[in-house]
């Protein structure tokens, strides 16, 4: 099975290179440090340490609280942050600057994978999620590495499509060293793929552990009386084509009763700025870029944030948050973000990437589902007309966020065993 999984990767490699160069086109960083993605990375890694993999911008940021423990912990232990996307290269670099080494993932090819172990020679390496690349599992293995998935996830849908690869798949469980699964349910699918009980532990959501520092929250402040001190401010985030149409339907409607209020704007990917940004003038809004670093005026309707790094701080300067990626068949993105700052947040249906966190927030009235722009208009207009009912989803958002927290501590002490001794 490796064998026709490798020669199909291989034969495979055209239409990678075609399909970076077309996305290359909105996106010119696709276009860039292509022999990273082949293990070429001399000279930009440090030997002798971590690796840590988050293949796309969620799991960067679920990712930002272990690195900055790991850190505190190892001072002296070099780390390596890898991703696949473009997209989560900048976030990386924007959340870890010089303190970590960045470099792109190689495919899962074993010329690529030996290539780039020779460079970093780590002495654990930590993938977020639920990335399962063969052969990066079976070389890892064979070179006696640890290799330790975290906060790891596996829906039921991913499950059976696993199911069906049945002893390669269970061959291929066995050579991970450790799965610290998000809660006993992905963990109960991972037993029934085949690995074992000894390999895995429950340690709940890394993406609770996070946390407004007094740092970000004085920023948050310092912007908000800036742009908007007395004017009332929602926040939609992670949005995907198809979901600003029916959020800048919903604030045409909204600006009928509140004209002062401002609507920040934050599309997923880099790339879709600009047709956002098309979008928001051709229905007649009154628009600014975050990256102009112009202060809102009081007829500015929209901000486009459009820069990387900044959700956290956009989040604190708004009275309520839409998380998108959730009205439109993609998932959802993370809601434990804007519930950081005690906000009330709003999804739409599609909200499987992240079902047990937005289970949570439902039963506790910390998240409010909507399903198109009549349902966002008059959910936006009920905690804009009432602070308590506000004050109250927020409240309950928060304290979702705190209950659940401490899968950094407890990941951090399984992780211990595979680390040298730490210096007290």
């Amino acid at each position: 099975m490796t064998i026709i999984y490798t020669a199909l990767l291989y034969l495979l490699q055209p239409f990678i290179w075609l399909r970076l160069w077309l996305r290359g086109r909105k996106a010119p960083a696709y276009r860039k440090r292509w022999a990273e993605r082949y293990g070429y990375c001399s000279g930009k890694v440090e030997p002798g340490g971590i690796v840590l993999h988050s293949v796309s911008v969620g799991e960067t940021l679920a990712a930002v609280p272990l690195v900055r423990a790991l850190r505190h912990r190892y001072p002296d232990m070099p780390i390596t942050v890898t991703t696949m996307t473009p997209t989560g290269s900048e976030r990386a670099q924007s959340a870890f600057g010089k303190d970590v080494h960045h470099v792109y993932l190689p495919y899962d090819l074993p010329g690529s994978i030996n290539r780039f172990l020779d460079n970093v020679d780590p002495c654990l390496v930590i993938i977020m999620e639920t990335e399962l690349w063969p052969n990066i599992i079976r070389i890892l293995h064979q070179r006696n590495i640890p290799l330790v998935i975290a906060n790891a996830r596996l829906s039921e849908r991913s499950a059976r499509g696993y199911r069906k690869l049945g002893k390669f798949m269970r061959q291929l469980l066995q050579s991970i060293t450790l799965i610290a699964a998000q809660n006993s349910e992905d963990g109960e699918r991972f037993l029934s793929l085949g690995l074992k009980r000894s390999q895995l532990t429950v340690t709940g959501s890394l993406k609770f552990d996070i946390s407004v520092t007094p740092e970000l929250a004085a920023r948050a402040i310092t912007l908000r009386r800036q742009w908007a001190s007395r004017r009332p401010v929602w926040i939609a985030t992670s949005t995907h084509e198809g979901e600003e149409a029916i959020i800048l339907a919903a604030h045409r409607e909204l600006l009928q009763k509140w004209p002062e209020l401002l609507l920040i704007l934050v599309p997923r990917h880099p790339e879709r700025f600009r047709d956002v940004e098309e979008l928001t003038q051709k229905r007649g809004f009154s628009f600014i870029r975050r990256s102009s670093n112009q202060i809102p005026a009081l007829e500015t309707q929209v901000v486009i944030g459009d820069t990387m790094g900044e959700l956290m701080l956009l989040y604190g300067i708004a009275d309520l948050a839409f998380v998108g990626g959730s009205l439109v068949e993609r998932g959802g993105h993370n809601p434990l973000e804007p519930a950081a700052h005690a906000i009330p947040v709003l999804m739409g249906p599609h909200t499987w990437n992240f079902k047990d966190i937005c289970s949570k927030l439902q039963q506790a009235q910390g998240l409010i589902t909507v399903t198109d722009a009549a349902s966002l208009e008059k959910e936006v207009a009920n905690l804009l007309q009432d602070e308590d009912y506000r004050l109250y989803y927020g409240r309950h958002a928060v304290e979702v966020l705190h209950q659940n927290q401490g899968a950094l501590h407890r990941l951090l002490q399984l992780l211990e065993p595979y680390l040298p001794p730490r210096a007290h």
